[in-house]
C-alpha cells in the first residue's frame, strides 16, 4: 500500500556552518505554504545523488520538502 503524502515548495536561505569540526553542516530552508512561525527547518546539509555520492545544497537551491506517513497512521479528511 503507498504512504500518503504531500509535498511543499522549498528554497536555502543559507548554509550554516558546525559550530565545533566534528557537527554537521546545515542548511536553513524556508518551507513556502507553512505557518510564518514554521517557515524554516534546519537540516543537516547531506543528501546523496543519482550515482550514489554525497553532495551538499547551496544557498537559494530550490528545494522539496515531502511529508509521508504510513497508511494506518492516517485518518480520512472530514468534508463538513
Amino acid at each position: 500500500m503507498n504512504k500518503p503524502i504531500t509535498t511543499l515548495p522549498g528554497k536555502v536561505k543559507k548554509v550554516i556552518p558546525p559550530p565545533y569540526p566534528s557537527a554537521p553542516e546545515k542548511v536553513e530552508v524556508h518551507v513556502e505554504g507553512a505557518d510564518p512561525l514554521y517557515q524554516e527547518v534546519r537540516i543537516e546539509n547531506t543528501l546523496t545523488d543519482g550515482d550514489g555520492n554525497e553532495v551538499r545544497l547551496k544557498p537559494g537551491a530550490d528545494v522539496e520538502i515531502t511529508v509521508a506517513a504510513p497508511p494506518e497512521s492516517t485518518t480520512p479528511k472530514s468534508t463538513g
